[in-house]
């Protein structure tokens, strides 16, 4: 199972990675967690220490390391380097481990007009693309409010890509938008899940603002979440409540596939 997430900041598509992370692992399959959004939260999320979390660095700040595999240091004009570098080491080498999950954190894309091929991005798409066609784990990606880690041939193998959108039109703008993106790239399914619900009237607005993408489930507002974040504790052991309604929600996406 491959699964990409993405949404809005703070929609809640961090804690619905971490989540599904958890329960795959508790089921016995081998995960690999990819903290793909530049602000690197999913550490925190699936309840791996603060002070432990912090040495943790993103793959696109390891010079070394890129320059050992594509030949070319960041940050170096011109030169040659090699686009399909060995990476197929990386999750048991760098990942750091938490209960049958490895946490890869990849760290920001170099931004570009019209998409950079500097070594970095080479680097961090190949690994993701590693993971997304040739590994047999769960892999579970938490992105940033797009696509941008994405080529059309790592998207293609995506098994499921969720939009995690709340009560709220530029959430459900940014929904609208990513739908479009994925589809461009071919990803297969698309669904949303629609987080910090307050009662029915809120599914309702959300079913009617989001009409051509699949309805998942839904995620109902719970302090616990709030209160875990704050005290930087993994919502897994804070919420039974949600985390059944996540149990709830990979068994309809299980069904849909």
């Amino acid at each position: 199972m491959k699964i990409a997430i993405t949404g809005k900041g703070g929609v809640g598509k961090t804690t619905l990675a971490s989540l599904l992370a958890h329960i795959y692992a508790e089921e016995g399959k081998r995960v690999i967690a990819v903290d793909a959004d530049p602000d690197a939260n999913l550490a925190s999320a699936l309840g791996i220490p603060i002070e432990e979390a912090e040495k943790i660095r993103p793959i696109a700040d390891m010079a070394d390391l890129i320059e050992e595999r594509t030949g070319t240091r960041p940050g170096k004009t011109g030169g040659i380097y090699k686009m399909n570098p060995k990476v197929d080491d990386l999750p048991e080498g760098i990942g750091y481990r938490l209960k049958g999950i490895t946490l890869l954190t990849m760290g920001k894309l170099k931004a570009a007009a019209s998409g950079c091929y500097c070594p970095e991005n080479v680097l961090l798409r190949s690994l993701l693309k590693h993971l997304i066609v040739d590994r047999s784990e769960v892999v579970i990606v938490d992105m940033e409010a797009g696509i941008e880690h994405l080529t059309r041939g790592t998207a293609e193998s995506v098994d499921v890509f969720i939009v995690v959108v709340e009560p709220g039109q530029r959430s459900l703008q940014t929904a609208k938008t990513v739908f479009k993106m994925a589809n461009g790239l071919g990803v297969r399914k698309v669904f949303v899940v629609a987080n910090k619900v307050r009662g029915p009237e809120d599914i309702s607005f959300i079913k009617d603002n989001i009409k051509g993408i699949e309805f998942l489930g839904s995620i109902a507002f719970n302090h616990a979440i709030m209160e875990a974040d704050m005290k930087g504790f993994s919502p897994y052991l804070y919420s039974s409540e949600t985390v059944n309604a996540v149990r709830d929600l990979k068994k309809n996406m299980e069904r849909e596939l």
